[in-house]
């Protein structure tokens, strides 16, 4: 029987989440005609379809086909699976290489020539949609209304149209948040920092910018690009648009943002938003061109820095554990700040004093290594998560089997029915009520046998040699970081061992707690793929991340067991 892996995309910009599921009914009721197996969902809720770089469910479908976990991928349309060309493109050679056909209910099973001119429709689609929605925003900016989101300072005017829908763009200025504007401005007119300006509002409760705390960043921004507090010109009545530009980047994903000629930008007078003075305004001015002279070739040395080592900052972590480290206070980042020593990002910017306490980086790589090398799989450890695990996968088993049996019992009473039915009508004891019974057993009998055919296999037993295996490609890794020409991929394999570090300052001085948490799934696969020799795929789980929800048949762990508990380090 085939085996058939459905996928389902719904964009959160003009979709529904119900979306997905209508999409994978369909799918699955096409599988069912066709007698192929359904082993595996992947969908991606509330992502665009313009890049697939960054959407896990169908990075993780992709690594599943190259594992052979399926014969085939079934969509609805070749548009939910991408609109980008060169995405649909890359997707459909892989797959390809892999021996994975792609078939959608549109369009059939994807050739080249679909790849080729559905891709290129589809550019087209995406290019006339955002000239279509740029026209529309210049628009409602020539009248004098907002081109964009709300900013600080003003709240939305709801008022409604002749046909009673709402009026969008008016703003109208809020006098609370306008008097903290005022505030800022004063403030740094008068020569206090962006950081202290922060650090005193979050101490005296004042909410930032949709309710958050107050950041430097958030009040300085950026002065050629409009950006922060300081640099907004609507706070002296002068409303500026398509100062800049998004893009994709090709190698990310991520959404970056283009500085446009001044030629270009949409400028209005709106004197009713007016908030600051002139006076106060070129008193900011003129400090930041006096602070921006005097920082002139730092700023530069890190710009060509920045420009030199961009493929670098783009893909590596910039040390072992950077992005893993976390406040147990706030919850906020650590990162590297000052001589080379780990600090809660959120008291550093915004002067949030629940978590003073730095750590050197090396003490706490030391720290961590040590973790995972002697407790995060200690016996005792290991013990527990192979009890857990059989005790999971017995549950599953007993619960796949009990469903199964209920439902073939109750699909031998159905089909029984259903026979009894048709030899009363050969009888000649037809009525028309026997026709709505009919079509009632029938609907349940299709049900039944898609349940039926959906029953995944009983999940497979866990490598009693997990712990150890664990322990030892651990210790050979820790001892790859003193190898420059090795240490990047030791890195990269010790960091999909590790969920995150939490740091909680301890009652002594200076002394400062670290918790290490891992993933029991992402920890225990790991493992046996070193067992079998399969040590070329070190792609992290992305189990429980955003917008993704993947669904496995065989092999699948309950959500209960896929964290290993805290270890103390």
């Amino acid at each position: 029987m085939t085996r058939v892996a459905l996928y389902a995309r719904y964009s959160s910009d003009n979709q529904r989440e119900a979306s997905i599921d209508d999409q994978l009914r369909i799918c699955r009721e096409q599988a069912k005609r066709e007698k192929w197996k359904v082993v595996g969902t992947y969908k991606d809720a509330g992502i665009s379809g313009a890049s697939m770089i960054l959407r896990p469910g169908i990075q993780m479908l992709l690594q599943d086909a190259q594992a052979g976990q399926f014969d085939m991928v079934l969509a609805e349309a070749l548009d939910r699976i991408s609109r980008d060309q060169a995405d649909v493109a890359t997707l459909f050679k892989h797959l390809k290489f892999a021996g994975v056909p792609i078939v959608t209910l549109a369009e059939g099973e994807i050739s080249e020539l679909h790849v080729g001119l559905k891709g290129t429709m589809n550019a087209l689609f995406l290019k006339d949609l955002a000239a279509k929605t740029h026209r529309g925003i210049r628009g409602r900016v020539e009248d004098g209304k907002s081109g964009g989101g709300l900013c600080y300072g003003y709240k939305v005017v709801k008022k409604l149209d002749s046909r009673g829908d709402p009026i969008r763009g008016d703003r109208e200025i809020d006098e609370a948040e306008a008097n903290v504007v005022r505030r800022i401005l004063r403030d740094y007119a008068e020569g206090i920092s962006p950081r202290v300006i922060a650090k005193t509002l979050n101490e005296e409760g004042v909410p930032g910018p949709e309710g958050r705390l107050w950041n430097d960043t958030t009040i300085h921004g950026h002065t050629k690009r409009g950006t922060g507090i300081l640099n907004n010109e609507l706070y002296i009545g002068r409303l500026i648009w398509n100062r800049l530009r998004y893009l994709k980047d090709p190698s990310t994903g991520k959404r970056v943002s283009r500085l446009n000629p001044e030629s270009e930008w949409i400028v209005k007078d709106v004197p009713d938003l007016r908030i600051v003075d002139d006076q106060l305004w070129q008193a900011v001015k003129g400090r930041q061109a006096v602070t921006s002279a005097k920082y002139a070739n730092v700023a530069e040395g890190v710009r060509k820095h920045h420009k030199k080592n961009r493929l670098n900052g783009t893909h590596r972590p910039k040390t072992l554990l950077s992005g893993l480290v976390f406040c147990g206070c706030c919850g906020g980042p650590f990162s590297i700040r000052g001589s080379d020593r780990f600090a809660c990002s959120t008291h550093v910017t915004k002067g949030v004093r629940s978590n003073s306490r730095t750590i050197l980086r090396e003490d706490l790589e030391r720290r961590v290594l040590a973790g995972l090398k002697e407790r995060m799989m200690a016996p005792e450890v290991a013990a527990e998560a192979m009890r857990a695990h059989a005790e999971e996968t017995n549950r599953l088993n007993r619960e796949r089997r009990s469903n199964g049996d209920s439902w073939k019992a109750e699909l031998v009473k159905v089909e029984k029915q259903i026979r009894g039915i048709i030899e009363a009508i050969k009888e000649g004891m037809f009525h028309e009520s026997m026709k709505a019974e009919m079509d009632a057993l029938e609907a349940r009998k299709a049900e039944l046998t898609e349940q039926l055919a959906d029953i995944p296999e009983d999940a497979p037993d866990l490598l009693p040699s997990a712990s150890a295996i664990y322990a030892k490609k651990v210790s050979a890794l820790t001892e790859a970081l003193a190898r420059p020409d090795e240490r990047p991929q030791a890195a990269a394999a010790l960091r999909m061992l590790i969920e995150k570090i939490v740091l909680t300052p301890g009652p002594e001085r200076g002394e400062i707690f670290a918790t290490l948490h891992g993933e029991l799934r992402t920890i225990l696969e790991w493992a046996e793929r070193q067992a079998i020799g399969k040590t070329s795929k070190m792609t992290k789980p992305a189990v429980g991340a955003a917008g993704l929800s993947v669904s496995m048949v065989a092999g699948a762990y309950n959500q209960r067991f896929l964290r290993l508990g805290n270890r103390l380090i």
